[in-house]
This record gives structure tokens, C-alpha cells and sequence, in this order.
């Protein structure tokens, strides 16, 4: 160490003992007008040095609020006091008098860390005071009171911050902390709000930050979006990496939030705000390990008078279908059980797998076996129209040789081909598009499960043979590279899904009436290539499901074709079909009357054609 640097530290230490000398002989001086301060001070958390506490009641505010009503003055320290319940674990801190970081106890992120749903880094709650001679502060630059902690009548804690203004106004700030509960009370009070607040208006800021919780950052971005109930209407906007964006609120709005994959950040208003804006920001670079950003201006509007309160939410937890239901706010629309074109899937989940799914989960302890479970009774509540569709598909089989014999009689002519292969199908009793169905139904019933796996918080961190949690894709080996269009990891869920799918595709190939088409030849493959590339960073919970559906495909296409379907009986059923008359609809009446009109349209065309070259 150099001459220079101990110089410099012997003038620091005589700055510090001269500077602790003189505000102990003031603390003397002025210790009897200060007892009321002091007695709360020793109540308080041990470390904290009554000196320090001192200056924070009196000179140290009004220099916040005078002089410089942004800037902390040096003397000010910021405090922590850390309150918990049996769900989160809360961080408050005195700069703002609001939470500074919360962690959720019963849940880990996916690396094993402690779950931080907001660490103070960018997050706060705030407002701007009149704080007199035309200037106003942010309560987020301002240090409250230390907070005085009770216990409620239902054992929660509750937090109280206050903070007294030169001019005699008070501002409050009171948490309660239920026992057993996300969401935390927050209550502020105003004394003498009408000298506070400009024309009785609060612009509140609320900002929120999501980090990375899951494996794959850019799909937990894809699931993540901000959520709000304007004028009772629920509605929501979804997040995207390297956008910015925002949106105005011209009608009451009850609250807001930003909901990731599988948590909430959220602040709720009881008597709504009256306006706001919101925007957000979803970084691109993914190493900064941000999902999403958000910041709110939301306005409130109190009634007139020296004293306000204003009874405000805040919700950190789980986007849990159950726990957002219970608050009665339409907060469990924010759980994605089903959106735009395919919204109507959400009463599917609702109405139907989200109940079996929760009465299986109370029975069984294996996800991976209750999926299965719940993938064999969606396929036998199907299997009627399972069975209509193989049915259908047989009949067209056995009509092959006849649809190849008018296909040779007409040759080039489609439009009479069509015509005479309509009525084969109409005499033999066959509807060709009857194998369609359980496809088309099986569509909203897919994407439905696609919802409901991507969403259901219950099967995070659940594991199932290689899969260590099936609410992300379960990988047997990490690429040293990323392939386009595949990723850089290898599903052996998504393969199996593949595989069987293809297997599927094949069968259904060697039933078609038709497959000279070379076209149809490549057909079956398209499919399964197109759903390696798809499935391969879907849920595992998604792509188990997948197998389970295609392998019970598969057994009932094998069952069906050689035990119960009899195909000489079908074929007897389809000449005797053919004897009887066949009674036309309308519909099919104007389609041969057309099709009639078109014969005789183009008969007349040849004629005229030969005529002229005569």
C-alpha cells in the first residue's frame, strides 16, 4: 500500500469519528423531543443504528423533499425486512415501502434454484406526491418509516410502512399477508390526499419483470403474455422475442398482469382503475435470461376530501387454474386453456379433461400413467365413430375393383367418372367421406390436450421414465449444434410419435381406392417429417399422449379389421344395397340436373365444332 492510499484512509477515519462525535452530542440535545421515535426504533430489527433511524425521521426527509426530491441523501440506508407465510417469502424494503423480491417456497426453477418471481431489479410500485413549493417525488425514491409488523386474527402478518411529510400530510402503506394465500392486501392511505395528489388523481406505476423459470426460454416466451380485464371483458395479449409494444385503457380495468408460462405477476385494483396504458418488452438477446418486462400506468381517481384509501391486490403465484378461480376476478382466464380460432377448445378442458385429469391425479401417483390413462377413455368415448370410420373405410375398399373399372371405362372424361363412381357410392350405401369424422373431431380434442399440457402448472417437475419433467420436452441427448427446424436435442417421445404416425399413415395409404396418383406414394411421409420437426420441443406430457393415441390407433385398426369387421358380409350387404331403389334429396337432384346440363352443354359444343370443320 503507498504513502498516498494510507493518507487517504487516516482522513476518512478522522471524517468518520469527527462526523460520529457530532451527531451523538445532537441525539443529546434533542433526545427528550425524540423518545416517541426511539421507543419504536427499539422494537425494530436489531441491527439497525438508531442514529441512522433518526435522521431518517427528521432532516434526512425534508432534504429528500426540499432539496432534492429525487436523490436519497447519503445518510439515508435502505432497509429489508423479510415476512413470509407457508407460500412466499417476501422481501420488503423501506425505499418505497414495497416488496422488493418474492420467492415461492413450494416451487424450484429449472435448474434447482429457489424460484425468484421478482427481485427488485427492474420491478416497483409507485406514485408521485406533491411534496410542496411546486415539486413532487416519486414514493419509490423516498424512505418510509421502518415497518411495524402484527399478527391478524387469522394468524397473517401484516405490514405497515409510514411516512410523515414537513407539511404534516402521511402517507401508508399496509400489507396483510394471509397464512395460506398468493395473493397479499395492499392499502394505501393518504392524510390529507387533497394536498398529496393534483385534482384528487393517482397515477400509479407498476412494473413487472419476468425471468427465465423453464428450460427453453423462447418457447416459455411463446406461452408468456400480458393479461387484464378492461370493462369486465377478459382479453390479453401475447408476448414476442425482440417486440416492444403497448396498449391503451380507455374504460375501467380491473386489473393486470404478466403471465408467463406458469406464473403471475399481477396487481388488482377493488374499485378498478379508471385508465392506464401498459407496455411491454420481450428482450431478443435470451442470455439476458428475461421473459418479459412490463410497465403500467394506471390512473385512479378518488373521491374528494382530506383523507383516501385506496384498497389494492397483489398477486405473486402460480397460474394454477383452481387458485385464480377462487378470487372470483376472471383471474383464471389467464391460464391458456384455449385462444383465437380455436378458443372453444378452452370449455373442452374445462368441462371435461381438466376434471378426469384432477380425479385421476387423486387416485394415481405416475403423471405419465394418468396420461395414458386419460388418453384411453378420450379414444373409447370416440371409439363408436372409430369404428363408422373403419367401417366406411372397408366398404370403400371393396368397391376399389368397381371405382377401377370406371375409371378404365371413362378414361380421361373426370366429370362422368364422377358422376357414375357418385351413383356406386349412393346404390352401395357408402358415404365417402365417413371415414372423416373421428379425424375432425379428434382436431379440437388435440389441441385442447395442446393447451392443457402447455399450461398445467401440476406437471412441472413431474418425471416419467427418461423425461425428468413432462411439462417441457424430455430429451435422451443434447446436440453440440442446433439443426433447423428440429432443435438442438433429440425427443424420444417425439420419435415413438413419429414412428407411429408414420405406421398410421402407411395403413391408411394401403385402404385407398386410388393411389396411383405418385404424389400419394410420398404422402404418408410429409406428415411425420413435418411432426418431428413440431413435436420435437413440445411438452412431453404432450408427445406421451401422442404415442399412447397412435399405438391404441394402431391395436384398434388391427382388432376391427381382422376379428370384427366381416368383409364378405359387407360386400353381400353392399350388392344387396344395390337392388334397392335409390331415393334421391334435393340436393342430389340439382347436382344430377347440373351435372345432365353439363353432358348436354358439352355434346352440343362437340357438334358444333364438328360441323365447322366440315
Amino acid at each position: 500500500m503507498d504513502k498516498n492510499t494510507i493518507i487517504g484512509f487516516g482522513l476518512l477515519a478522522l471524517l468518520f469519528f469527527g462526523y460520529f462525535i457530532y451527531t451523538q452530542k445532537g441525539q443529546e440535545a434533542m433526545e427528550k423531543q425524540k423518545q416517541h421515535i426511539q421507543d419504536s426504533i427499539a422494537r425494530l430489527h436489531p441491527k439497525m443504528d438508531t442514529a441512522v433511524q433518526n435522521k431518517i425521521q427528521d432532516s434526512a426527509l425534508s432534504k429528500q423533499l426540499n432539496n432534492n426530491p429525487i436523490a436519497i441523501n447519503d445518510s439515508v440506508k435502505e432497509q429489508l425486512t423479510v415476512v413470509e407465510n407457508n407460500l412466499v417469502k417476501i422481501t420488503f424494503t423501506n425505499k418505497g415501502a414495497q416488496p422488493k423480491s418474492v420467492e415461492l417456497k413450494k416451487f424450484k426453477e429449472f435448474d434447482g434454484k429457489p424460484l425468484i418471481l421478482t427481485d427488485g431489479a427492474f420491478s416497483n410500485i409507485s406514485y408521485a406526491i406533491n411534496t410542496g413549493n411546486s415539486r413532487t417525488a416519486q414514493t419509490s425514491e423516498l424512505i418510509f418509516n421502518s415497518p411495524q409488523i402484527t399478527t391478524t386474527e387469522d394468524k397473517g402478518k401484516r405490514i405497515l410502512f409510514e411516512l410523515q411529510l414537513p407539511g404534516g400530510e402521511k402517507v401508508s402503506h399496509e400489507y396483510i399477508l394471509k397464512p395460506d394465500d398468493y395473493m397479499i392486501d395492499l392499502n394505501i392511505s393518504l392524510a390529507g390526499s387533497n394536498h398529496l395528489l393534483t385534482q384528487n388523481t393517482l397515477n400509479l406505476l407498476w412494473k413487472a419483470k419476468a425471468n427465465r423459470q423453464e428450460r427453453d426460454i423462447e418457447w416459455e416466451t411463446q406461452q408468456s403474455h400480458v393479461s387484464f380485464v378492461e370493462n369486465g371483458a377478459y382479453d390479453f395479449e401475447h408476448l414476442a422475442t425482440g417486440k416492444d409494444d403497448n396498449m391503451k385503457f380507455t374504460k375501467p380495468v380491473d386489473w393486470v398482469a404478466l403471465n408467463q408460462q406458469f406464473f403471475v405477476n399481477s396487481i388488482v385494483s377493488k374499485n378498478k382503475f379508471a385508465s392506464g396504458e401498459i407496455n411491454w418488452n420481450s428482450p431478443k438477446d435470451t442470455s439476458l435470461r428475461i421473459v418479459g418486462e412490463a410497465s403500467a400506468t394506471l390512473r385512479l381517481d378518488l373521491p374528494l376530501g382530506d383523507n383516501a384509501i385506496i384498497p389494492l391486490q397483489l398477486y405473486y403465484g402460480p397460474s394454477d387454474y383452481k387458485i385464480l378461480k377462487s378470487y372470483g376476478n376472471q383471474m383464471y382466464n389467464m391460464v391458456p386453456l384455449g385462444s383465437g380460432i380455436f378458443a372453444f377448445v378452452k370449455y373442452v378442458n374445462r368441462g371435461f379433461i381438466m376434471p378426469v385429469f384432477n380425479f385421476l391425479s387423486g387416485k394415481i401417483a405416475s403423471y405419465g400413467l394418468i396420461i395414458a390413462l386419460l388418453t384411453i377413455i378420450i379414444r373409447l368415448l370416440i371409439s363408436p365413430l372409430t369404428y363408422q370410420s373403419y367401417l366406411s373405410g372397408a366398404k370403400m375398399k371393396l368397391l376399389k375393383p368397381e371405382i377401377e373399372a370406371l375409371k378404365a371405362k371413362y378414361g380421361d372424361d373426370k366429370q362422368a367418372f364422377g358422376m357414375e363412381q357418385m351413383k356406386l357410392f349412393k346404390s352401395a350405401g357408402v358415404n365417402p367421406l365417413g371415414g372423416c369424422i373421428p379425424a375432425l373431431l379428434q382436431i379440437p380434442i388435440f389441441f385442447a390436450l395442446y393447451n392443457f399440457f402447455n399450461s398445467n402448472i401440476t406437471l412441472r417437475g413431474q418425471s416419467f421414465w427418461w423425461a425428468s419433467d413432462l411439462s417441457t420436452y424430455d430429451s435422451i441427448y443434447n446436440l453440440p449444434f442446433s439443426i433447423p427446424f428440429y432443435g438442438d436435442h433429440i425427443s424420444l417421445f417425439t420419435i415413438f410419435a413419429v414412428i407411429t404416425s408414420l405406421l398410421i399413415s402407411l395403413y391408411g395409404m394401403s385402404n385407398m381406392q386410388d393411389n396411383s396418383n405418385p404424389v400419394m406414394k410420398y404422402l404418408p411421409f410429409i406428415f411425420p417429417i413435418i411432426l418431428l420437426g413440431v413435436f420435437n420441443r413440445l411438452p412431453a406430457a404432450l408427445t406421451w399422449y401422442y404415442t399412447v393415441s397412435n399405438a391404441i390407433t394402431l391395436l384398434i385398426q388391427f382388432v376391427i379389421q381382422k376379428y370384427i369387421i366381416d368383409h364378405e358380409k359387407i360386400l353381400a350387404q353392399l350388392q344387396e344395397n344395390k337392388k334397392k331403389p335409390a331415393a334421391k334429396s334435393k340436393w342430389q337432384e340439382r347436382i344430377t340436373a347440373m351435372q345432365e346440363s353439363n353432358e348436354k352443354l358439352k355434346a352440343m359444343k362437340e357438334k358444333a365444332a364438328n360441323g365447322r370443320k366440315k
